[in-house]
């Protein structure tokens, strides 16, 4: 017989087989030696009550033997020499997931990345955080493995409509991501694991008879009669197919200026924009955990923040327990930050960003950029966040409470933010309609969260890059552009992700459009 059931465990005993075997055993009145074995098919905590406890729901096994988990197992058989092609610019999640899916159906992908491979790139970002200068086609947003690689591994969605999550996760432990990832509530990889995944994937690409090619950047989309018919690069390469799937994600300036420029329709897209925010990690465990010190069974803990301010939302994205502040520019004179966390989420802060949502309203000194105003808008308060740090990516920094009675910190709390932080009147670099929204979201968010708002937090701008600023339109059935044949706007970058999870299926899903295509 096989039982599902949900058991409630404080965390030491979550930690132990023999004593959710023992409990499952209670839960369904049998003897502990009944139970073979068990998958945990989720897992998550319970934080609400003084106590902590972790929510575990288990397939139990009883008096009949144990089977391991049943996955899904891809098969990436050797293409033929014959097999139809179709590019693929952008080597990101959404990217390399339709790279894969299509070789599944005997198609072969040409993978384009204006980026460096993982380890080259890797380099890049060294520069970018100990001496300021920025590489603007390979840093923490382009790339292999795109923005994702290096800016957390966080696995969560809250979309199933995209697709098949579980398929996605099955694929990840398939090129060597942890089981966990299968029942963690909130799964999560970590920026020092997630590479080594990537390159699994890429040299599965190449080993099936994919292509991928590095430092090709693409500088036009040929299109004759309404229909793609290849792309050419910044090295006047010039790639041949009939089928192009844009995955560029969502800080490829250049593409959305290119489309615009060659009158294919595009659109201008609401997105958030704000400050990472950092407290100390034990503050954030306190909170959470209601106690003075974390449990040594307990993660790292999180929290999710929203409150509606004036007509628009303000909430906390992409929370990083135990992580650290990165320069996410990809431009010179221009400041963004983004943060990520290793597998262990063993430092000592915790930051996530804290972002207003930012509308046509706000847009309208850029009008005349038509659906370029956002995108203009975003780099704007990019340049004035630069400006205020002084340069070489130090960033304009201020105290919580400092900032919400506008106020100049006299002296900053430390920071894991590598290229320095420089005490600044945030209000003067952010727009008005966000930074009043955030001061007055941080009182209430202190609220909400003993200890959230206090003078030990530091706010670093810019959060910018929240999401793509444009969005590329498609049809619905095909998934192509409504104006061009065979070309698939696709993931972030097109307004049809939110990272790394929901990219990656929405790269299958254009995937399957071109394998209805040529089958």
């Amino acid at each position: 017989m096989i039982q599902q059931i949900s058991l409630k465990l404080l965390p030491s005993r979550a930690d132990s087989d023999a004593a959710i075997i023992k409990e499952a055993a209670a839960s369904l009145g049998i003897k502990p030696a009944d139970i073979t074995g068990f998958h945990l098919l989720k897992r998550s905590i319970d934080a609400r009550s003084r106590q902590t406890f972790f929510i575990l729901t288990l397939k139990v096994f009883i008096n009949e033997p144990f089977r391991e988990r049943e996955t899904i197992i891809p098969i990436y058989d050797t293409l033929p020499a014959n097999a139809p092609e179709a590019i693929i610019i952008g080597a990101g999640p959404a990217g390399l997931f339709a790279a894969l899916r299509l070789i599944e159906s005997g198609i072969r992908p040409i993978v384009l990345e204006r980026g460096k491979d993982v380890r080259s790139r890797r380099r890049d970002l060294a520069a970018l955080n100990k001496t300021g200068v920025v590489n603007p086609d390979s840093n923490y947003c382009f790339g292999e493995g795109g923005a994702g690689t290096y800016s957390d591994g966080k696995l969560y969605t809250r979309s199933n409509k995209r697709g098949n999550i579980n398929r996605i996760l099955s694929i990840f432990v398939h090129f060597g991501a942890t089981e966990k990832i299968l029942y963690d509530a909130h799964p999560h990889i970590g920026t020092n694991k997630l590479p080594h995944i990537i390159v699994a994937m890429r040299e599965q690409i190449i080993n099936s008879g994919g292509v991928v090619h590095f430092d090709q950047k693409v500088t036009d989309i040929v299109v004759k009669d309404g229909e793609v018919t290849g792309v050419e690069t910044a090295g006047g390469q010039t790639f041949s197919a009939k089928q192009v799937v844009l995955a560029t994600g969502h800080s490829a300036r250049d593409i959305f200026r290119l489309l615009h420029k060659k009158n294919i329709l595009i659109t201008a897209k609401p997105f958030a924009l704000g400050v990472r925010v950092e407290h100390p990690q034990q503050l954030i465990d306190s909170a959470q955990y209601h106690c003075p010190v974390r449990n040594e069974y307990l993660p790292p803990a999180s929290y999710s923040l929203v409150e509606q301010v004036e007509g628009r939302g303000v909430f906390s994205f992409c929370m990083c327990p135990g992580g650290i502040i990165a320069p996410a520019s990809t431009d010179p004179g221009e400041l963004v930050v983004n943060g990520w966390s290793p597998s262990r989420r063993d430092n000592p802060f915790a930051n996530s960003g804290m972002v207003v949502t930012v509308d046509e309203n706000d847009f309208v000194p850029f009008a005349d950029k038509g659906p370029l105003a956002a995108m203009y808008y975003q780099q704007m308060v990019e340049q004035d966040s630069f400006k205020a740090g002084g340069g070489q990516f130090v960033a304009p920094a201020q105290r919580m409470t400092d900032f919400v009675h506008s106020k100049v910190s006299t002296t900053l709390p430390d920071c894991s933010y590598i290229p320095g932080v420089k005490s600044v009147n945030l209000r003067e670099v952010l727009p008005a309609s966000v930074h009043t929204r955030l001061g007055e979201a941080f009182k209430a968010f202190g609220r909400k969260m003993k200890g959230y708002y206090t003078s030990d937090a530091i706010l670093v701008a810019t959060e910018s890059r929240t999401s793509s600023p444009v969005r590329i339109p498609r049809q619905d059935d095909t998934l192509m552009h409504p104006q061009i044949t065979g070309l698939y706007p696709c993931g972030e970058g097109a307004g049809y992700a939110g990272g790394i999870v929901s990219a990656a299926m929405d790269g299958e899903r254009v995937a399957e459009r071109i394998i209805a295509f040529y089958h």
